[in-house]
């Protein structure tokens, strides 16, 4: 199989950049995997400090089939560097494989995500492939599918690509005029992801994530997550702009199997629905803010 080219979106963190990729570089398929890396431009000129070091950090990284750096001299803020970013690679490449400059990944992760985009590449349900999954227990060993998409470390193909819609008006009235529609979306009420959506559309916040979920969950697409996760974001530390730091989304233990399993029916697991719903639930409000603030930057 060709293999999907690796994107990482980077900004002024060089140790969580050089965290990043040292954990890809450590994946058994990273030499034979062509890297782009997006630097994005400083908001502030006090940012271009740590903006240019981490340029200079990522020159030192040559275990990769090719490694492509885009350099950006003005701040286009993380949304519009992914929505950019992802749809210059998929239109050359058809596929890709994306990661920010917090992901910390498994050995077996490039694998997983290879095989898996192999596997569904012509299953029309399936919209993506998600390395990361919360701490909670799953049902086997098996991956499994949830309605939606998702934004730690994800896969994609050009024809699920070509379903994320930016209009976030567009997006928020769809869902919002169904009630039952509206409670799915929303986890069963157990996480406030319509609120986003709304604050989206109202220019509070700028996500590409939220209208990537919200695309997804509309066309009545599957995510593809693993049984227990392949990679950690280690972003929730307090170095980030606007997040505190906690814990709470750590692994139990990474998954570094490379065994790779099938769900037996490709549709989603109502009872892994359920435990993403208990574990929302069990956020204080804090965390959930914490975890919001991440998701909106």
């Amino acid at each position: 199989m060709a293999l999907a080219p690796v994107v990482l979106f980077t900004y002024n963190r060089p140790q969580h950049t050089e965290s990043t990729l040292k954990a890809l570089m450590a994946c058994e398929l990273a030499a034979e995997s062509n890297l782009i890396i997006y630097s994005d431009g400083a908001k502030r000129e006090s940012d271009w400090e740590k903006v240019n070091e981490t340029r200079k950090l990522i020159q030192n990284f040559t275990a990769f089939k090719s490694i492509e750096i885009i350099e950006s001299d003005r701040n286009k803020g993380l949304a519009k560097s992914v929505i950019e970013g992802v749809s210059e690679v998929i239109k050359k490449y058809g596929k890709v494989i994306v990661l920010e400059d917090d992901l910390v990944v498994s050995p077996t992760f490039l694998a997983y995500m290879n095989h898996y985009l192999d596997e569904y590449e012509k299953e029309e349900k399936v919209i993506s492939i998600h390395g990361y999954v919360y701490p909670i227990k799953a049902n086997s060993n098996a991956p499994f599918f949830i309605q939606g998409a998702d934004c730690w470390a994800w896969a994609t193909w050009k024809r699920g690509w070509a379903l994320f819609d930016p209009d976030a008006q567009k997006l928020y009235e769809a869902i919002s005029k169904d009630k039952e529609l509206a409670d799915r979306f929303d986890f069963g009420g157990s996480y406030p992801y319509l609120k986003m959506l709304k604050d989206q559309m109202e220019g509070k916040v700028d996500s590409w994530a939220i209208r990537w979920y919200a695309s997804a969950f509309l066309n009545n697409k599957l995510t593809l997550y693993p049984s227990s996760t392949l990679v950690r974001n280690i972003g929730m530390d307090g170095s980030g702009t606007h997040v505190a730091k906690t814990d709470k989304f750590d692994f139990f233990e990474v998954n570094d199997s490379d065994e790779f399993l099938k769900p037996e029916k490709v549709e989603q697991d109502e009872s892994m629905y359920q435990a993403f719903r208990r574990f929302f639930k069990s956020l204080s409000p804090s965390l959930l803010k914490r975890f919001l603030n991440k998701l909106k930057i």
